[in-house]
């Protein structure tokens, strides 16, 4: 399994050129500077005021985007003690407001009292496989009525996702398939 850098950097927004610190810790991946910034040209017109929910986080990057580019809120969950500390760390050093960390395994986050978010990133270990089942739990009440959903996973793995997640968008980056969701009966972005 690929190791981490000691550092990344926020690529846009307030916290631009922010860096990061990163735990050495086995299976942790931060998404590349590129898909973020692919993944947030998609999101733009929704990100501003969103309430996100940053699943199996890892060093945060994700929904540390989403707070410099606006989001009104993000929740993150990472299991590992280390990468959560990490996390919160970074948080105080960078003085960010509106977010909160939850030091727990991701299926017993989505076992508690659900409150629906905008924005979720779904970007569980890959050697878990845990997209199917993470999918299924966010559906029972996590999600709100025009909430986008952001996968992130092996390119050539093919994914059991609810059947009324439509795909909006999709890349690849090595290994790497990206991809943007939305439920059924949302208006797309522009």
């Amino acid at each position: 399994m690929r190791r981490t850098p000691g550092r990344i950097r926020i690529i846009g927004g307030s916290l631009r050129n922010s860096r990061l610190d990163v735990p050495d810790l086995p299976g942790l991946r931060p998404t590349p500077e590129r898909v973020r910034e692919t993944l947030f040209n998609w999101l733009s017109p929704v990100i501003a005021g969103a309430h996100g929910l940053d699943l199996c986080a890892g060093t945060g990057a994700l929904g540390l985007e989403a707070l410099s580019r606006g989001a009104a809120s993000v929740h993150f969950v990472e299991p590992q003690a280390a990468a959560a500390q990490a996390l919160r760390a970074n948080l105080a050093r960078l003085k960010v407001a509106g977010a909160s960390v939850d030091a727990v395994d991701a299926a017993r986050f989505l076992a508690g009292a659900p409150r629906p978010f905008d924005v979720v990133w779904l970007d569980p270990p890959f050697a878990a496989d845990l997209w199917s089942t993470l999918a299924q739990r966010l559906e029972q009440g996590w999600l709100g009525a025009s909430a986008w959903i952001y996968v992130e996973s092996p390119r050539d793995r093919v994914l059991a996702l609810p059947a009324h997640w439509m795909l909006h968008r999709e890349a690849q980056a090595g290994e790497v398939r990206h991809a943007l969701y939305r439920r059924a009966g949302m208006l797309p972005l522009s």
